[in-house]
């Protein structure tokens, strides 16, 4: 048994083209590691192949070529136990709308053959909120509590490996809590999350090691640390003690005055130094009422990554 979670080698998918189409190919020899117990963020803008991955580890879609292995498990050699071993939240409401919350977890797990007698649906629903929902139709359900449902009914045959798919995409500021503070404690119990997210302050805060996919390439994997040094690129934030009148000019600073009269200088650390900054500023005729220094976040990280490709 290896250290990962989940390894990807080689991993191509080709979509055949219709009615004179060209075949579209969505993956491009793919190698990722996921190692167990992290948090780890699958992202990548629109159409990058995440979707054709994340289908193709839930075995809903035939990968075209490549090795697929979850804990431990080929997926060709085990496809049971490679199946069994991961539990995936979708993005799509996917519910019947004529089953209860029970009713559904009942169901999902009957259709992993776990036994009556150990089937968890009372403590999920409570762990999702939804125990005073458990007989309701799910027709009733707000979308909020249809996400839910989705949470659980991932979790109903104790994989070893979550995946959420945009998990927190137009949900409240309630059901985002819920759902992140259920993520801790399942990775805390030593559960392997993949997440795939849109808001990247989300993977910036949650994910531990995150990987980027772009036009069905990977273009980087490391941890979330290692990403945001990639990039040494800083802003000092001046509060003037009055209205700047001429900004500042030196090599290597951008400079531009912010609407509530703040000063933002850009500059590379590697390249120029704090103190150079601020001699510019200096030179400028600028007094400093306050200053403080902002480094790169994981939107600048992703947009130099995918930019231009």
């Amino acid at each position: 048994m290896t250290d990962d979670a989940i390894r990807i080698e080689g991993l191509t998918k080709t979509y055949r083209g219709t009615r004179g189409q060209p075949d579209k190919q969505a993956l491009k020899g793919i190698d990722l590691t996921v190692p167990r117990g992290s948090v780890f963020g699958l992202l990548g803008p629109n159409g990058a192949g995440k979707s054709t991955l994340i289908n193709i580890l839930a075995g809903l879609v035939v990968k075209t070529s490549g090795k697929v292995t979850i804990w431990g498990f080929d997926q060709d050699a085990n496809p049971r136990q490679s199946r069994a071993s991961i539990g995936v939240m979708p993005q799509e409401l996917n519910l019947d709308p004529f089953f209860t919350p029970r009713g559904a977890l009942e169901v999902q797990a009957g259709l992993y053959g776990v036994p009556k007698s150990q089937r968890r649906s009372d403590e999920i629903l409570d762990m999702i909120g939804l125990s005073d929902k458990a007989e309701a139709y799910a027709r009733t359900l707000s979308g909020g509590m249809r996400r839910r449902l989705l949470l659980g009914k991932a979790l109903v045959h104790r994989p070893h490996v979550l995946v959420l798919d945009e998990p927190t995409a137009g949900v409240d500021i309630e059901l985002r809590q819920m759902l992140w503070a259920n993520v801790r404690k399942l990775n805390a119990q030593g559960m392997t999350i993949i997440l795939t997210t849109h808001y990247l302050e989300e993977a910036q805060e949650m994910c531990n090691e995150i990987a980027i996919i772009n036009h069905g390439e990977l273009v980087a994997q490391d941890s979330t640390a290692n990403l945001l040094g990639r990039l040494d690129a800083r802003a000092m934030v001046i509060v003037p003690d009055a209205p700047v009148a001429t900004l500042p000019q030196a090599d290597g600073i951008e400079a531009h005055v912010r609407d509530d009269g703040a000063l933002t200088l850009q500059y590379h650390s590697q390249h120029t130094s704090a103190e150079q900054v601020l001699e510019a500023v200096r030179a400028a005729g600028i007094r400093i009422r306050d200053v403080k220094t902002e480094e790169a976040d994981l939107e600048d990280v992703f947009l130099a990554l995918t930019a231009g490709r």
